[in-house]
């Protein structure tokens, strides 16, 4: 099994990231989370997730409450932690996925202006040129996102938006968080079974 850093930030939708930490506990990797001040706050409005003294055990909380836990490790970084292990190049993580990733975050990125751990793991993951995925969240773009998108996916990036197909015949909204889960899974090339695959309309 492998370590993923996973970051949680200010866009709407933190429902994917939780899934997708379960998701990946379930398989038994480790994740090492981190969550920026704005995704705190969007955990509290969309999910009801309190930061709480210990935020691994509250996320902990929320995914046993679903039945998303697993065997996994899941630690937390704070996001002005730049002392974590997650801040160097020299970490053994796998990969990283910035889930749901608002456009400040993307911007920032795409700039190489590293002003919290999100941000500096991000950068780390570019120059040692494993995979970074980003999930954004947000509707309509402007030209100014897409140009900051288009810059990023250039050099390695991948740029999964969380737009869900329907192909699926999705019954509940979890049919559609685990959709758009599903694909960043893939994305990740780590196996899964979180959506119905198209088979050529049979």
């Amino acid at each position: 099994m492998a370590t993923y850093i996973v970051a949680i930030t200010g866009a709407s939708g933190a429902v994917y990231g939780l899934r997708l930490i379960g998701a990946l506990l379930k398989r038994g990797d480790d994740v090492e989370l981190i969550v920026s001040p704005p995704g705190f706050l969007v955990l509290k409005e969309e999910e009801g997730v309190e930061r709480g003294a210990d935020a691994a055990s509250s996320i902990r909380r929320y995914l046993k409450k679903r039945s998303w836990d697993g065997k996994g490790r899941l630690s937390f970084s704070d996001s002005s932690d730049l002392m974590s292990s997650a801040a160097s190049g020299s970490a053994d993580i796998r990969g990283m996925i910035v889930c749901p990733c608002s456009m400040g975050t993307l911007a920032r990125i795409a700039t190489g202006a590293s002003t919290n751990l999100i941000e500096r793991a991000a950068d780390c993951m570019i120059k040692e040129k494993r995979g970074l995925i980003l999930v954004p969240r947000e509707t309509p773009l402007s030209p100014i996102h897409l140009e900051n998108m288009l810059k990023l996916s250039r050099i390695g990036v991948t740029i999964l938006p969380a737009m869900p197909g329907f192909y699926h015949k999705p019954k509940k909204v979890e049919d559609i968080v685990d959709f758009v889960v599903g694909k960043v899974l893939d994305a990740a090339t780590v196996e899964n079974n979180l959506f119905k695959r198209w088979r050529g309309g049979k």
